[in-house]
């Protein structure tokens, strides 16, 4: 009987351990596709596009009580942003960030892509205008209320649901229908100097008006009403080094088969 070393099991193992070798090594890179979704019900609140950061905590844009600054303010007297996106900026110069979508009316959804490093950014930011109003608008309070990934790049919030008792009042602008984003004119604006403060009760007064989509408002909405909801799915993007290792690795594999299959020599002989 002629005894031969095995190759098969201890190659396959090796190539198993090199792809999680390499899996292990562009864990920390995702795409992550949020989608956004304006549960209100029918003729009730829109909102402006959400602006949103993947970071690392830093960038704290308001805070309950507090009086409004241009960054929030930005966001929730027009829906723009552009100081809150500047601000980010040079909070955080690493986070990434960006905008999702229009005006998003009752029912409607809308989604983008992010490529993010969980190890540096794992703190979900946003903040979008609610319209009707002078300066309503949803956004987290804390900028590490939203850990998106655990330490070790997992995804541990899958979405994110807002009541209308969460939506705020930045306190910056006197509340007046007739001055009002989406149903009035806004040169009539006037600075209320408030603080933030938690508000939806108002919006019904704009019942009856015009909105800017030409559907007539009906807040409708309750505490407990859902009106948004943003969601993250995950896809994980190997880093380029990782291919060439995974291909050098399955390079070595096919290379010892083949020379096993070319007629590897006994290793020992039966005995007589």
């Amino acid at each position: 009987m002629t005894r031969f070393r095995s190759l098969a099991v201890p190659t396959a193992l090796g190539a198993a351990a090199l792809m999680a070798v390499c899996a292990s090594t562009h864990a920390a890179v995702v795409d992550v596709t949020v989608t956004v979704q304006n549960l209100a019900p029918t003729n009730s609140i829109s909102f402006a596009p959400l602006h949103v950061g993947f970071n690392n905590g830093s960038f704290d844009a308001f805070n309950l009580g507090g009086a409004a600054t241009a960054p929030i303010i930005s966001v929730a007297e027009g829906g723009a942003g552009g100081a809150w996106q500047a601000a980010f900026a040079a909070a955080d110069p690493g986070a990434t960030r960006g905008t999702i979508g229009g005006l998003l009316v009752p029912g409607a959804s809308n989604s983008l892509t992010f490529r993010v490093d969980t190890a540096l950014n794992p703190f979900f930011t946003f903040a979008a205008m609610a319209v009707p109003s002078n300066d309503f608008f949803i956004g987290n309070d804390s900028p590490t209320e939203y850990r998106l990934f655990d330490a070790s790049g997992h995804l541990s919030i899958p979405t994110i649901g807002i009541k209308a008792n969460e939506i705020w009042d930045a306190g910056s602008e006197v509340f007046n229908p007739a001055a009002a984003a989406f149903v009035g004119n806004n040169d009539l604006r006037r600075d209320q100097n408030s603080v933030v403060a938690f508000n939806f009760a108002e919006l019904a007064a704009f019942n009856g008006l015009t909105t800017g989509a030409g559907y007539t408002f009906n807040s409708a909405l309750t505490a407990d009403s859902d009106v948004y909801r943003i969601s993250f799915g995950v896809t994980a993007v190997p880093e380029p080094g990782s291919y060439a290792l995974l291909a050098a690795g399955l390079a070595s594999v096919g290379f010892m088969a083949r020379r096993r299959r070319g007629g590897m020599q006994p290793t020992g002989t039966a005995a007589a």
